[in-house]
């Protein structure tokens, strides 16, 4: 039986979350925006090629939007045409710097643009690309109902579940998001965020 949808995810919810998601994403994008200068000029000097990734995802609605972030594979990380999970820090296909900044998620940094052009969130499930979806669906198809709000930077299943190599931990972090979905409250997203950025800061591993 599908769910009741959580009350607290109101239209006018909804707008306050895009209000401190824009204002955030704004103030994070010009503080960070010389770290970012000196990992991009970094990615360029030590490995060729461009030094941002740009991938296609699929957002609110189920509409396709495109993902940035900072280049940290070989240019020819899926040369066979065959999309490939992440491994963890041992994927051979991480570029000296890329090993890093995928350590410390730096990489994702460049999706705060996403945020602030409404593709993203600060907080909600981390955005898939459709050929892991459909597999996903296969086995849950509750996976839908995801598309009620914008993905997100970071999330509970994020911190706890890591990186998704596998199809039984693509069902765990479902679950996890399904269940931010029908209990969702701003000062969740203010616990998932202070979580992240120390984690971030601290150098855990997540």
């Amino acid at each position: 039986m599908r769910k009741k949808k959580n009350a607290a995810l109101s239209p006018m919810a909804k707008l306050g979350k895009r209000i401190f998601d824009l204002i955030c994403g704004i103030v994070g994008f010009t503080v960070l925006f010389p770290f970012m200068t000196i990992i991009y000029i970094t990615i360029i000097m030590s490995d060729k090629g461009p030094a941002i990734f740009k991938q296609e995802r699929i957002g609110k609605g189920g509409k396709p939007f495109t993902l940035y972030k900072f280049r940290s594979m070989r240019m020819d990380a899926e040369a066979g045409g065959t999309p490939q999970l992440y491994a963890g820090d041992e994927d051979e296909r991480l570029t000296r710097v890329g090993r890093f900044i995928r350590e410390h998620h730096l990489d994702e940094l460049p999706q705060l643009w996403n945020v602030i052009k409404g593709d993203m969130s600060f907080v909600g499930y981390r955005p898939e690309r459709k050929i892991f979806i459909d597999q996903i669906m296969e086995h849950n198809p509750d996976y839908a109902r995801l598309y009620e709000i914008r993905p997100g930077l970071s999330s509970r299943a994020t911190l706890y579940n890591g990186y998704t190599d596998t199809m039984e931990k693509m069902l765990e972090r479902l679950r996890m998001d399904l269940e931010y979905l029908d209990h969702f409250s701003p000062w969740e997203d203010v616990k998932i965020i202070t979580l992240t950025a120390f984690s971030i800061i601290s150098g855990k591993k997540f």
